[in-house]
């Protein structure tokens, strides 16, 4: 006998069909913009001057920024943003979604939260050229994980998930070595954020070590950036700085709304 699909399910069936090819598409390298090109040929020559014990020390710079925020910062950047609001906003836009379930009524879960990362994108920009004139580079990695957090704990609450404990700290490591990472390397993580994340909503505690995973992170993170955050530390070129954060912050926010999406689909199943 044919099963009856409700509704509700052909929704959620064809939302998450959506996310599928969102998924494939973070796989894709993208190709190098204008302005990329036009920025390559200086960033190989300031690439062949780079000691190379720059790498072990932004890793370390980076440890210590993800220590001090995760530990002492979360106040702190909840600060930066209304979270009293964004859970309204969720509770509200929730409650439609379950008394009605349409494409409409979960877009605007998505709306709310698409205008939080545009913000966040701006403010990467200002972080990553206005420290760069100022000819600082390493100091200002904590603030820039800041804003880094402050996206990713917006796109969380945005829908409905927290982001303060053990296991959601590591569901959100998960999610930035993503986006430092690129081709099986990133699939391997991609596919490793929908573990923790059933894991998670099954109640099951995710057997790894956040300590670790923190140096995990902070590795890839200094691969992938050491060129810019060595050029931020150089006055004139802080540019180079923006555009880097801006693009970081860019491949972090697209993988945490697809992910952070893709969660609450699988519960309204």
């Amino acid at each position: 006998m044919r099963k009856i699909v409700s509704k509700k399910e052909k929704v959620l069936i064809k939302q998450l069909k959506l996310i599928d090819k969102k998924e494939d598409k973070l796989l894709i390298d993208r190709k190098e913009s204008f302005l990329n090109k036009k920025i390559s040929p200086y960033k190989n020559k300031l690439e062949e001057k780079i000691p190379d014990k720059l790498q072990n020390t932004l890793q370390v710079a980076f440890e210590k920024g993800f220590n001090v925020v995760f530990k002492k910062g979360i106040k702190i950047i909840e600060k930066s943003f209304d979270k009293e609001k964004i859970n309204e906003d969720f509770n509200i836009n929730d409650y439609a979604v379950n008394i009605q379930t349409n494409k409409k009524n979960i877009k605007n879960i998505d709306k709310k939260t698409n205008t939080k990362v545009l913000l966040n994108k701006s403010i990467s920009v200002l972080e990553g050229g206005i420290l760069g004139i100022l000819g600082i580079g390493l100091p200002d990695i904590p603030i820039f994980i800041g804003v880094i957090l402050k996206t990713i704990y917006e796109i969380s609450l945005g829908y409905g998930f927290s982001y303060d404990n053990d296991d959601e700290k590591i569901y959100i490591l998960n999610i930035i070595c993503s986006a430092m990472t690129t081709g099986e390397e990133k699939r391997i993580y991609l596919n490793e954020i929908d573990k923790i994340a059933e894991q998670i909503d099954k109640g099951i505690k995710v057997e790894r070590n956040v300590d670790e995973l923190i140096k995990e992170t902070s590795n890839k993170m200094a691969i992938s950036m050491l060129t810019s955050k060595f050029i931020q530390g150089l006055p004139i070129v802080g540019v180079m700085g923006s555009v880097t954060n801006y693009k970081t912050i860019k491949e972090i926010s697209k993988i945490a709304k697809v992910k952070y999406k893709k969660r609450y689909l699988i519960k309204l199943k």
